[in-house]
């Protein structure tokens, strides 16, 4: 879980600069995230509501369940589907924006057109934010700034947010704590890690939604000869 959760408050606050939760905002922010469903999305989600960021835009496939708890529906936030095709994402994200500009996106998918289909509605000088290194992004137009995002940074690599990282992760537990920060819900694989090839598969497959796969190792067979 912290390693999700602090990729998330890496992208919104040191990558995106969006209101800290300690200081919410105090006008409307719109905001896409892409992947709401995903570990990284869904506390994306819990950390932008607690800044009081809306409309959140919430770009998710068959987990639209798992995100619309996590939403305020009366604030404007609502989820579109990407499973539509491109176009119909990006009409269901100028329909939700309402004529507002969108200036802030944090892509937690960052392939299969995620991104192409972001910069067709976001401001020629907005800020787009991804979690994939090393891929081409050259398709993003050259006015819009555009970063990674990953948790190596918490720990100085390549960059320091040591003390970011310091205070969000101190942020998160008492979310925790106070019940308004909740982790993906899990799914224990049996089998243990002979379970994990099955796992892998699913994943590939596009069949793990808003789920995180757990394996004991103490039910692996053989593990206790």
């Amino acid at each position: 879980m912290p390693l999700a959760a602090l990729t998330s408050a890496v992208g919104l606050y040191a990558r995106l600069g969006l209101p800290e939760p300690w200081l919410p905002a105090t006008e409307s922010i719109p905001l896409v995230i892409y992947g709401a469903s995903s570990a990284v999305g869904s506390y994306a989600v819990q950390l932008a509501m607690r800044s009081n960021i809306h409309p959140i835009i919430a770009v998710a496939g068959k987990a639209h369940q798992h995100v619309d708890a996590m939403i305020d529906r009366s604030k404007g936030d609502t989820i579109v589907d990407y499973r539509n095709g491109p176009d119909e994402l990006v009409k269901g994200i100028k329909d939700a924006l309402k004529g507002a500009t969108l200036r802030h996106a944090f892509d937690c998918i960052s392939e299969h057109g995620s991104f192409q289909s972001i910069c067709k509605i976001l401001d020629p000088h907005g800020k787009i934010t991804l979690v994939l290194p090393g891929k081409d992004y050259s398709e993003i137009p050259d006015t819009v700034q555009w970063t990674t995002t990953f948790v190596g940074a918490v720990h100085g690599n390549p960059i320091d947010l040591k003390d970011f990282g310091y205070v969000h992760s101190r942020y998160i537990s008492k979310g925790l704590e106070d019940g308004w920060f909740k982790p993906q819900p899990q799914e224990i694989v049996p089998g243990g890690l002979g379970g994990v090839e099955s796992a892998l598969k699913n994943l590939k497959d596009g069949k793990a939604s808003a789920v995180k796969y757990i394996f004991r190792i103490a039910d692996t067979p053989g593990a206790g000869a």
